[in-house]
């Protein structure tokens, strides 16, 4: 495939290959039409359940009410079609990002084309700035340097040098690949001339794109226990409820008020509040988190935060601010640390260093050393004679294979003299500043010192000319030796913090990084990740099965010099291990392990559109003490949830009871569809929201996560519940068969009754807003949304008993004083019994 690199591909040629190959972009990944995501949505165990409860309204004939209903269903399908129509858009996004446009060279001249119509050979015209549209080889080139970040996790960007003849494959992206240019990639410096080797899929962005392609989520526990229990229920009340109707309607000859005491006996078995209530404590959450800056694109992804127990994390961005910063400068004189120096605080020992260092760079540097070198000296030396904006750069000279540094040489004011600046590796500084072996060998040891601190180190020498006619080559300067450089990506302040209370919290922090080890094992000190267990290299990741990575897995902490293969297959691995896994990650190279993941998490200010799309959670302000936060949000969320759990189980079985019991024991009917449309879709999530905002319960931090196999209906859950439905069941029984045996007439006992149980359902509220504080203790936590219901229930139940047209609609008579002190002695029996049984159920079955 050569190509004359004068005159490039002709306009035929590349014409043809562009119709042969296609263009130079991503598939969309054979997306998922719209009616295909709708019904995938629909089909979903709560909406079904919801739609359900919806038609047999409409066959009751009750169409305000299954109106009102079906309109609530479809508000919630929509929201959950919009969020899965996002999911789709990973690919888009890896799209976008490997077509920018490209300068190329046809017919011998350079043409500006859009990305997506790069061919196979044709040559590229890279400069700073420019994103490289495809795979491709370096031909020729000056000084050039590539940030491959987003493919490799290294924030250091990797000089290319240009190859003698062209290879047969592409190399790896990484600090080896000295030729290589990658699609999506930026260069920070220099420019060149390359051949494309790789369009669209074939590229290092479309291989991800194929990863991402094959990764499917995995559904969440609180989704798998909701199609089992649906499921189960649904089966349980079609054939009972068939069952209760026939009966009714050979006992009574009555078949038509059979069929509805049958299909109120269905209504009231199936759960459909408990749908609307997970989706009401998901929404909520989400806003919460949003609160924190945490964007949930992924609703079930809330569900799984309290549950995380290994937190995989990438160095770059996520540990670290993803920028270099000059934080060591080591002279003949001694060492300073630039960590904590304030602005002008710099001892004049080192101002020297710091000067030529900032002469040997670009004045408006894209590479992030050099940035990093602009920064620091802003900072210490603004208003010194060391700043030269007003001098003029007359020649540079750029880095090669055989000699690591570069110069360049700048003209004062006066055009007095000439003064250059040269920087670049050690060892190319010594050689420049012809030093002796002895004393290189002695300044190398301080170099081997920052290095080993993970410092990314450069020297500094400088020299002046006096003749108009530079020299050739660099080496023909009489240069001296100043000093080193030492530069890191810093780490975020407040990640220590908040790895320390993830170890508190149980949750195992992982690093996963394309850096040196010397380097991984730095940043992992610094911010206090367990380095007990060692570390493991991609290499040695690949020496391993599948068994044997999943037991080192379990001791080592920190991985090094992973590619995105790696950071998959890690996830993969502690996933068959049975841990809960959590990734974040801000590049294109995070995204299959981020989809992957059971918690996905991106960076939102650094990271890429691809990594936020392939993530269920964003961190809008890359602020990883917001992760933190974000898991205590999931503990929060997922006990609430338990409570509301055993309150709706409690409140739901005397539903059921009432509906059946009277039927068999010859009563008149108790609960009317009307009652349970307002008990089930009213109150029941109302006063679950109560339950929402109740705070985090004590310890939340401090104890480990739930186990992997933990649900949300335990049995601790499922008894409490039961337990205090029995007996709100008994008490309201007692109630209603005691008005009638006092021959009350059956309006005036079902008011009784359902006023009875308005009441009952407000104190099951108190006695299960804490699984550890009584009652009494309980009301001294503030929760504001508590007392809204107390009032909306106690306003509505005035009217419903005061209002002649309301009390006619619940088939309701008038209450008496007799009546009024019956229900304050069902209440405080009530309370009683719930906080007795609430407490047998915290000694008894917490634990088991």
């Amino acid at each position: 495939m050569a190509v004359d690199l004068q005159q490039g591909l002709s306009h035929q040629a590349a014409a043809a290959r562009l119709a042969h190959d296609g263009p130079n972009q991503l598939p969309s990944a054979n997306p998922r039409k719209v009616w295909a995501i709708a019904i995938d949505v629909v089909r979903e165990p709560m909406f079904l359940l919801l739609i359900a409860c919806g038609t047999l309204y409409l066959l009751l004939g009750d169409k305000t009410e299954a109106a009102m209903l079906l309109a609530f269903v479809f508000v919630i399908i929509g929201i959950s079609f919009v969020q899965s129509r996002k999911s789709e858009r990973a690919l888009e996004a890896l799209r976008d990002l490997s077509s920018p446009r490209a300068l190329v060279i046809r017919d011998g001249k350079q043409h500006r084309i859009p990305g997506h119509d790069v061919v196979r050979g044709d040559l590229l015209v890279l400069s700073e700035g420019d994103r490289v549209p495809a795979d491709a080889v370096l031909l020729s080139g000056i000084n050039l340097a590539v940030d491959e970040s987003l493919l490799t996790g290294e924030s250091v960007p990797v000089h290319k040098e240009a190859v003698e003849r062209l290879p047969q494959t592409m190399p790896v992206p990484g600090a080896e690949s000295a030729f290589g240019l990658y699609s999506g990639t930026l260069v920070v410096q220099g420019k060149g001339i390359a051949q494309v080797m790789a369009i669209g899929v074939e590229t290092q962005l479309g291989k991800i794109g194929k990863r991402l392609q094959q990764i499917t989520s995995d559904e969440t526990r609180l989704q798998r226990d909701m199609a089992r229990i649906v499921k189960r229920i649904a089966w349980f009340s079609l054939s009972l409820s068939l069952a209760v109707g026939a009966y009714y309607g050979l006992t009574h000859s009555d078949w038509l008020n059979g069929f509805l005491v049958g299909i109120t006996f269905a209504m009231a078995v199936l759960p459909e509040e408990l749908p609307v209530v997970l989706s009401i404590f998901f929404a909520l959450g989400a806003w919460r988190l949003s609160q924190k800056r945490v964007l949930t694109r992924r609703i079930p992804a809330i569900e799984m935060l309290g549950a995380a127990t290994v937190l995989c994390v990438d160095k770059t961005g996520t540990l670290t601010q993803n920028r270099m910063a000059l934080k060591s400068v080591w002279t003949t004189s001694g060492h300073c640390d630039l960590t904590n120096l304030g602005i002008a605080a710099l001892p004049e020992t080192y101002h020297e260093v710091l000067e030529f260092g900032r002469l040997a760079s670009h004045r408006d540097p894209f590479d992030p050393m050099e940035l990093a070198i602009k920064q620091a000296i802003e900072k210490t030396l603004e208003g010194t004679e060391h700043i030269h904006r007003d001098w003029t750069l007359v020649e540079e000279y750029p880095l090669s294979r055989e000699l690591l540094a570069m110069s360049r040489v700048w003209q004062s004011p006066d055009r007095a003299q000439y003064v250059i600046g040269a920087k670049g590796s050690p060892e190319a500084i010594f050689d420049l500043c012809h030093l002796t072996p002895e004393t290189a060998q002695a300044l190398m040891q301080e170099a081997h010192t920052l290095a080993e601190q993970g410092l990314r180190v450069l020297g500094v020498a400088k020299s002046s000319f006096d003749s108009t006619v530079l020299p050739p080559i660099q080496h023909d300067f009489e240069f001296t030796f100043l000093g080193l450089l030492g530069l890191a990506d810093p780490i975020r302040p407040d990640v220590p913090a908040a790895i320390a209370e993830s170890r508190t919290a149980g949750v195992r922090v992982v690093m996963i990084t394309g850096d040196h080890p010397a380097t991984a094992m730095n940043i992992a000190r610094q911010v206090g990740l367990g380095i007990e267990g060692g570390l493991l290299s991609g290499s040695e990741l690949d020496a391993m099965s599948d068994a044997e990575l999943r037991e080192r897995i379990r001791e080592v902490n920190v991985f090094c010099r992973a590619v995105p293969e790696h950071k998959l297959r890690l996830v993969e691995a502690l996933k068959a291990d049975g841990e809960i896994v959590a990734m974040t990650g801000d590049g294109v190279n995070d995204a299959p392990a981020l989809k992957a993941a059971h918690i996905g998490i991106a960076m939102g200010a650094r990271g890429t559109d691809v990594a936020r799309e392939a993530a269920d959670l964003v961190l809008l302000d890359d602020d990883f003490a917001a992760l933190v936060a974000a898991v205590r949000m999931g503990r929060r969320i997922f006990d609430n949830l338990r409570k509301a759990a055993a309150f709706l189980i409690g409140v739901h079985l005397p539903i059921v009871g009432l509906s059946i019991i009277p039927v068999a024991l010859g009563w008149p009917l108790m609960l009317m569809p009307v009652h349970i449309l307002f008990l089930q879709l009213i109150i029941d999530p109302a006063c679950s929201v109560v339950f929402e905002a109740e705070p985090d319960e004590p310890g939340n931090m401090k104890r480990s996560p739930r186990g992997v196999h933990a649900s949300l209906f335990d049995r601790h859950v499922l008894w409490l519940g039961f337990l205090q439905g029995a007996a709100l069941l008994g008490v309201l029984l007692v109630l209603y068969g005691g008005a009638l045996w006092l021959g009350q007439p059956a309006g005036e006992a079902r008011a009784l009754a359902f006023s009875g149980m308005v009441l009952a359902n407000l104190g099951l509220i108190f006695a299960n807003r804490s699984h550890h504080h009584s009652i009494a203790a309980t009301l001294s936590i503030r929760n504001h949304a508590l007392w809204w219901i107390l009032g909306g229930a106690a306003v509505f139940l005035v009217l419903v008993l005061a209002v002649p047209g309301l009390r006619h609609l619940f088939y309701f008579d008038g209450l008496s004083i007799r009546d009024a002190g019956a229900l304050a002695v069902a209440l405080l029996a009530s309370i009683g019994a719930f906080e007795g049984l609430r407490r047998f159920c915290a000694r008894y079955l917490a634990c088991r």
